[in-house]
């Protein structure tokens, strides 16, 4: 449901210049999706979305450009404290445990961060597995890029 939103979120802030966060929720509403302001505020903050001129000399919403590899830690940061309730590992594979829904914000923003340890990962509702370049199939702790990204990921739980 929050994926499938926000996904049209990104749409309609690509087809349309949506000047206010009423507008945008009234496009959503003509679309099905029954949101309130505040569900509004919230995506636009994960969706890291903000103000550029637009063609009429206003204000539209935008994707953000130029984050830099900083404003991408904090952010992960921040969807971390929000939504992740455990990290384990089996040797090349990690499982992330969030709270329900809250693992397609978490997967999006791990991806965002292009480690290059990090084959891929795979968000359900509530578990991500991430997979990563190993050669050890089997192992006690994690290694090589395994053990890189994963204690990575267990900075972004501490605070």
């Amino acid at each position: 449901m929050k994926s499938s939103r926000q996904r049209k979120i990104l749409e309609i802030v690509a087809e349309h210049e949506v000047e206010t966060q009423e507008e945008l929720m009234e496009l959503l509403h003509n679309l099905g999706h029954r949101v309130t302001q505040a569900t509004i505020s919230r995506d636009m903050k994960e969706l890291r979305l903000v103000k550029v001129p637009n063609s009429r000399g206003g204000a539209k919403y935008a994707i953000q450009a130029n984050v830099t590899r900083g404003d991408l830690i904090r952010r992960a940061r921040r969807i971390f404290e929000d939504y992740v309730c455990s990290i384990d590992f089996s040797g090349p594979l990690i499982m992330l445990r969030t709270y329900p829904g809250g693992a397609n914000a978490v997967a999006a923003v791990i991806d965002e961060l292009d480690w290059p340890e990090m084959i891929g990962s795979i968000a359900g509702d509530d578990s991500i597995l991430i997979l990563t370049h190993s050669e050890y199939p089997k192992i006690a702790k994690p290694t090589g890029s395994t053990a890189v990204l994963f204690n990575r990921l267990q900075e972004l739980m501490k605070e």
